[in-house]
């Protein structure tokens, strides 16, 4: 799974981790976290994430 990182702060999202103090499980893919979810640290839309290589 691939991890992605927001654009504005560079926090990474982490699928084998996941974001579990918002509700989201380790190992979600971020294709299907909610389009709600927002960035844990700076609040950025999930639109405001590009995957990492």
């Amino acid at each position: 799974m691939k991890k992605f990182k927001c654009d504005v702060c560079g926090w990474e999202y982490n699928p084998a981790i996941g974001d579990p103090d918002n509700g989201v499980v380790p190992g979600t893919p971020f294709e299907k976290i909610s389009d709600d979810w927002t960035c844990p640290v700076c609040g950025a839309s999930k639109e405001d994430f590009s995957p990492t290589e």
